[in-house]
């Protein structure tokens, strides 16, 4: 199903504190259009652009806790007309979270987390985004690396503990491999979890943080290089499945709002304020989540998952951001 729109009513107010500047111009959903939807559920999304397509991974499976997940990998030449490109499963157990990367040699990169019975994060390197090879194990056994960000070529990660003592540790990797401990526990205290990675012109750092605890908040953080001592400060709200781009001097965040809204938003950040300012709320609603981002043509490219229309099924967002 597809759907056009001029306007989305927007949260401009900002979520966090800090003073207000101008207002700037609101932006617009151009389209949306559910992309997939062929299993009994459909979510965890994310999205690339690799060698002139468009390739977009999420789990497939029975339910959300079920253990029979799988990686479907779907591709499209122009954004329209979304394939099946692959379907990947291990015997080893249930994939979970897939994330897309590009190496500084130009292939396409997959890391999700697999559980058997111990989780291990897996990772999968494609020259064509159709053909995958065996995967590799890469970071610690029992730590979930949740998402790989490149960045003068090398590979940071955040993972988190899947069992036992709570801690969340920044990885770096020169191969995508082979990885080492940057900073032991990034939060020092606290339920964290999913954590998005992205740097700036000047090398400066910034991770948004999950937090599970009742009525945490995320939080978003800052770090010069070694990356090793951080800032902190809580954003006010709780954002799930995040995933971060940055345009120009503007950071944008999607993920969603975990508070009984099932919404997927997109979010400024302020990197100096460690702020944040919802901007648009997307079609979703119910089980709603797993943000990927990407910029082309003039537009904002935002993959998730959303169960609004009844079945959790993966939709295709463009939105032409205020200003551009």
């Amino acid at each position: 199903m597809r759907f056009l729109t001029a306007f989305l009513a927007i949260g401009l107010a900002g979520i966090a504190g800090g003073p207000r500047g101008p207002a700037e111009p609101a932006p617009k959903l151009v389209d949306v259009q559910r992309i997939w939807s062929h299993a009994p559920h459909n979510a965890s999304t994310d999205l690339a652009r690799f060698k002139g397509r468009w390739y977009c991974a999420f789990r497939e499976g029975q339910t959300e806790g079920s253990s029979d997940g799988a990686v479907r990998i779907l591709t499209s030449a122009d954004g329209e007309r979304w394939i099946s490109a692959a379907l990947i499963s291990s015997p080893r157990g249930d994939l979970r979270g897939p994330k897309l990367s590009i190496t500084p040699d130009l292939r396409l990169m997959l890391n999700a987390g697999v559980a058997f019975p111990k989780t291990q994060t897996l990772a999968w390197f494609s020259e064509d985004g159709r053909n995958w090879p065996e995967p590799a194990e890469i970071g610690e056994r029992n730590v979930w690396l949740w998402r790989v960000t490149w960045q003068r070529g090398r590979a940071y990660g955040i993972g988190y503990s899947a069992t036992g003592k709570q801690f969340s540790r920044l990885y770096i990797s020169r191969d995508g491999l082979s990885y080492d401990t940057l900073a032991g526990d990034l939060l020092g205290q606290g339920l964290s979890s999913e954590g998005s990675l992205l740097f700036l012109e000047d090398d400066t750092a910034l991770c948004l943080m999950r937090r599970d605890e009742k009525g945490a908040s995320s939080v978003l953080g800052r770090a010069r290089p070694p990356y090793r001592a951080w800032t902190w400060k809580e954003l006010g709200l709780r954002l799930g499945g995040a995933s971060l781009l940055r345009l120009g001097d503007r950071i944008v965040a999607a993920g969603s709002l975990s508070n009984g809204s099932g919404r997927m938003v997109l979010c400024r950040l302020d990197p100096e304020a460690l702020t944040s300012k919802e901007l648009l709320a997307l079609p979703s609603g119910g089980d709603t989540g797993g943000s990927g981002l990407a910029f082309h043509d003039g537009l904002l490219w935002v993959s998730y998952h959303s169960s609004h229309e009844g079945k959790t099924a993966i939709y295709l967002a463009k939105v032409k951001l205020g200003g551009d």
